[in-house]
């Protein structure tokens, strides 16, 4: 193992988070001398980030616990763009009063990961909208336009990519590498910041900031990124069939959260470990040597310390509880996702399909007679196979229903 001089770099390589850099013995050398600041940005086009972030937000902490000084540039600017990387049409624009919303939501995430203040490597939260929203667009074009080439732009995957499929990409779109290599220009004048990480699919934006704070301000600027974090079969990090794993409470409870973590792949429990929790290495390698069913006390280990970062120590254990009231006992932990039903609609009955909708278990009828059909769908632990069912009070058990799709999916219904 290459051993190098800075805390920074040797802990974002060691734990699996190198994938390409622009100058690396450089950026190693700056790193060791003293602290240094690098960012990343996040556009606000929801009101949660999920779990394809959580890399990102991984990065600016072991930045911060390396002594180094983290900037979290929310995108106030450039999500009325819209970056079109690993995109195939356009995204809607979303409007300023929904992006201002997103950003309020989306802060308390970083406060679980960074310490925020003054100190000098404390964090630090930025919006880019205070020097884009007031860009004056002729002086712009001149002034930093001229330093981007179609030529080069054109070789970039995120314009490539979308021409080869035959993808319309708007001038709109194609304006938002510039706008982010002007993000690190800003945030060099302003910050002294020297290096932007991100994902790999932004290293192409990247190298065009590095590039353009040589040009305009002789200065010397590094970029780093993290590999696409992708499951042992090969399935987008975060990408379910249930839909994207939020990080926002509101969006995706603890309980979920967690059960997302406890059903990792085996092959990749070691390499969760080292990316998304702050387990030694030493521990970690020895949870790698688990085998058999023993692999699953690493799973817990993994869902527990993942969930404890992002929702606290009391979230994480009540969801553990819940999950082994659920999995090993055979109940219905009390903080599973529950569903409320009028005793209306119980006393006159509700069809099974539509009750497996509102769990959020199917998104039509179809999927839901395909889900009793192939064996999935039970109701108190006894298997559905009737699609006609209909749910009434004879199923309450405990004053509950408990429905599931599959081994791991359940739900509570309660009476309201």
């Amino acid at each position: 193992m290459t051993i190098y001089k800075s805390d920074l770099i040797q802990v974002l390589t060691e734990r699996g988070y190198m994938h390409q850099c622009t100058d690396l013995e450089g950026l190693d050398a700056k790193a060791a001398s003293g602290c240094i600041t690098g960012y990343i940005g996040f556009d606000a086009t929801a009101n949660s980030l999920h779990v394809g972030n959580l890399i990102s937000i991984m990065m600016l902490r072991r930045m911060q616990q390396t002594g180094h000084r983290p900037i979290v540039l929310m995108g106030g600017g450039t999500t009325k763009v819209g970056d079109p990387s690993g995109k195939d049409e356009m995204r809607s624009l979303i409007e300023d009063k929904t992006i201002s919303a997103n950003i309020a939501s989306i802060q308390s995430i970083f406060d679980q990961f960074l310490n925020f203040g003054t100190g000098s490597a404390d964090a630090i939260l930025v919006n880019n909208a205070e020097w884009l929203d007031n860009l004056h667009y002729i002086a712009f074009l001149r002034d930093i336009g001229r330093h981007f080439t179609i030529n080069r732009m054109l070789t970039m995957d995120s314009v490539k990519i979308r021409l080869e499929r035959e993808q319309p990409l708007t001038f709109l779109e194609f304006n938002y590498m510039i706008l982010q290599g002007y993000d690190f220009v800003e945030l060099h004048k302003r910050y002294e910041c020297a290096l932007q990480l991100g994902g790999s699919d932004q290293w192409g934006n990247i190298v065009q900031g590095t590039d353009l704070g040589r040009r305009l301000l002789d200065a010397d600027l590094f970029g780093f990124t993290s590999p696409l974090i992708t499951t042992a079969s090969g399935a987008k990090m975060g990408k379910t069939a249930n839909g994207a794993i939020w990080l926002k409470p509101e969006r995706l409870s603890p309980y979920e959260y967690y059960q997302f973590w406890r059903n990792a792949d085996d092959a990749d429990v070691g390499r969760f470990l080292k990316l998304f929790t702050d387990l030694s290495l030493a521990e970690i390698k020895k949870l790698e040597k688990l085998g058999g069913s023993e692999v699953n006390d690493a799973k817990k280990i993994l869902a527990l310390e993942a969930t404890t970062l992002l929702h606290g120590h009391q979230a994480a254990d009540n969801a553990a509880t819940t999950s082994q009231q659920t999995f090993e006992q055979g109940g219905a932990g009390d903080n599973l996702p529950s569903i409320e039903l009028p005793l209306t609609d119980l006393s006159s009955g509700i069809a099974i399909l539509a009750l497996l909708q509102r769990a959020g278990f199917a998104s039509s009828n179809g999927e839901a007679r395909r889900l009793i059909r192939g064996g999935g769908a039970k109701i108190n632990g006894n298997k559905i196979e009737d699609e006609s069912l209909t749910v009434d009070r004879q199923f309450l058990s405990g004053g509950i229903i408990k429905i599931s799709a599959g081994k791991k999916r359940h739900a509570i219904v309660r009476v309201s």
